[in-house]
């Protein structure tokens, strides 16, 4: 589903369609907090530490559980990453292997965090805690998970994209939150806003004297030259367009662009239309990493990907927490 353009109004001037939808949106919000309120956190003996946002859609979220995977593992932890497999058919607990799991049976994002550390996919979170800690895990970083009271986190990081911010500042329906920003804020420890200078420099949210750290998406190196590259740019992502900005920030030459739902299933009729519209326009097929994980391996060699990675400014400060949340072993 497409965000609607209100959610992304001022919250002064949230716009009809807010103000109608508003008791269903208080509806939601009290909801989240009664099913937060309920019973006590497991603790599966080891540090949690949970990435996740008061904003539905993409915010960044697996971009910076991958930073984390890599800097845990520097303070010499062994992380695990433990996620439901948004889109994954597999009930779990089970490792990720991604020589035999698809997006289908285990969901995009752990598919292509898998990549670069161990990850653990299972709909009941504490049971995949548990096989994880099993597994050797040290540290866990649970994808998403924010509002969900069912593992005791110890460090809780709420990622949102700097040029959004929390948008109109109201809840499903009326606007783009899981529940009221002063609420979250109260259970986060910090607050990571990702997004280009400008971005960063428009951001302003108050957030309650919660740390900020920031955060900018940067293509990976890889030798590739986009300079006047004539592309068909796909991208089925929480926020295509700036997917499109990075190819075009990059030099390539976006002679179509198709921004798809998140997370949005590659039927044959749509990757037949793809190819042959990139033929016609003399076009090279390039979509995002994990869109690329979606796609069957007869058609991934036909797309080229732009990584990015996180780049975070000032890491130490951010480092200087995870050390408190999670000690080296």
């Amino acid at each position: 589903m497409r965000a609607p353009a209100f959610w992304d109004n001022p919250a002064e001037a949230p716009g009809w369609q807010a103000r109608v939808l508003a008791p269903l949106g208080a509806l939601y919000g009290w909801l989240t907090a009664r099913r937060l309120a309920r019973g006590a956190p497991a603790r599966e003996g080891v540090p949690v530490i949970c990435v996740g946002n008061i904003n539905v859609g993409g915010t960044g979220k697996t971009p910076t559980v991958i930073w984390l995977l890599e800097q845990l593992g520097r303070m010499g932890h062994r992380p695990h990453v433990i996620s439901k497999g948004y889109g994954g058919t597999v009930e779990g607990p089970v490792r990720v292997d991604p020589a035999r799991h698809s997006a289908t049976r285990v969901g995009d994002e752990p598919l292509l965090i898998a990549a670069f550390g161990e990850v653990w996919v299972g709909k009941d979170r504490v049971a995949t805690a548990r096989a994880a800690v099993e597994g050797g895990a040290s540290v866990l970083i649970m994808d998403d998970g924010f509002q969900d009271p069912a593992l005791a986190k110890d460090l809780s990081i709420v990622v949102v994209d700097a040029a959004k911010g929390f948008g109109n500042g109201r809840c499903l329906p009326a606007g783009p939150l899981r529940e009221p920003v002063h609420a979250g804020l109260r259970r986060a420890d910090l607050v990571l806003s990702i997004g280009d200078a400008d971005a960063q420099a428009a951001f302003g949210a108050d957030l309650g004297g919660v740390p900020r750290a920031r955060g900018e998406m940067q293509p990976l190196q890889t030798g590739m030259d986009w300079a006047g590259s004539r592309v068909l740019a796909f991208a089925g992502i929480g926020n295509p367009e700036k997917f499109f900005t990075t190819l075009r920030r990059e030099g390539a030459q976006i002679v179509r662009a198709e921004a798809l739902d998140d997370h949005q299933k590659f039927g044959p009729g749509m990757l037949n239309r793809l190819e042959a519209e990139a033929k016609a326009l003399n076009a090279q097929l390039v979509t995002t990493e994990k869109d690329a994980a979606r796609l069957p391996l007869s058609f991934r060699h036909k797309v080229i990907t732009l990584p990015v990675r996180l780049h975070v400014e000032e890491e130490d400060p951010v480092r200087d927490i995870l050390k408190k949340a999670a000690p080296a072993p």
